[in-house]
């Protein structure tokens, strides 16, 4: 089982590759891991060193890992922060032979754009890009709520809302939409709602939700990290409601163990256990249709 991961590197701190690759490499996955970005930490610190990489690099990087054989040991494809578009058009590139190569791989586009308390925070370009190129060829997206009202070109605020707009999503190709971080009308105060709908048939979707309880922190890296657990949980061969609850809850076990130690960066090391065998586990509950 191996899984390519496409995003950032950093060399401090846990975002992008630098918080996805042990947590899928836990789970007994080979992770092939393609930087977007080498930098010495995220943005946020009174300063920031290295850059941006290079397309050539990155396009490079990919072909090499492609004459290596990685496309046919493939179970899934792993994309995250990008840096440029261009960058994200040579990702689209590289999915879509991917896929012609071996049509059993999936394709899981994180895509990582903006949030509520920032708004978007990459460069304006590459919104529509991963809108309009990268989601179409996704078999799996995990939006944040701000990315999925981007992606929806809409506001959401019900869970009907949700369903509603993740089934027109679904239409335009991914087969499973997951929405971390959601605040919806209803959601019970001191809590925080992650969301799948999944096509079932072709004319047919089943949706899902996890309620955990809201931890008093907001580090960096949570939907990449999410991203990576809902991922390795798949690629194991869990079912959507099953993955969901995983990730939802391995997460909820690695911001405790953050808050418990005061620290910027998440404990994602140290917090091995949790993230293997999440205790409190929080199931997923179908969400009846309206």
């Amino acid at each position: 089982m191996t899984v390519i991961s496409i995003q950032s590197q950093v060399a401090w701190g846990h975002v992008g590759n630098s918080a996805a690759t042990f947590p899928i490499q836990l789970h007994g996955i080979d992770v092939v891991a393609v930087p977007t970005t080498l930098l010495s930490n995220r943005p946020g610190y009174p300063t920031i060193r290295g850059r941006v990489l290079d397309v050539q690099l990155v396009a490079d990087l990919l072909r090499g890992i492609e004459e290596r054989g990685a496309i046919e040991s493939a179970s899934m494809i792993l994309s995250g922060y990008l840096g440029s578009a261009d960058i994200a058009l040579d990702v689209a590139d590289f999915v879509a032979r991917a896929k012609a190569e071996n049509p059993a791989v999936l394709y899981c586009c994180d895509p990582v754009l903006g949030d509520r308390d920032r708004g978007m925070f990459v460069r304006s370009d590459i919104p529509p890009l991963v809108r309009d190129q990268l989601c179409p060829l996704a078999d799996i997206i995990t939006p944040n709520h701000f990315e999925f009202e981007f992606l929806c070109g809409a506001r959401v605020t019900t869970t009907d809302d949700v369903i509603a707009q993740a089934s027109a999503l679904i239409a335009r190709g991914p087969a499973t939409i997951v929405i971390t971080s959601a605040e919806l009308a209803g959601t019970p105060d001191g809590e925080i709602e992650t969301l799948a709908i999944e096509r079932v048939h072709s004319d047919k979707t089943c949706a899902w939700r996890v309620r955990t309880p809201r931890v008093p922190i907001s580090p960096s890296g949570t939907g990449d990290l999410f991203a990576a657990l809902f991922v390795a949980a798949r690629v194991r061969g869990l079912a959507t409601p099953d993955a969901l609850s995983h990730a939802a809850s391995g997460i909820h076990g690695v911001l405790l163990r953050t808050a418990e130690r005061a620290t910027e960066e998440m404990r994602i090391v140290e917090s091995a256990d949790v993230m293997l065998d999440p205790k409190p586990r929080f199931a997923a509950v179908a969400i009846p249709a309206s």
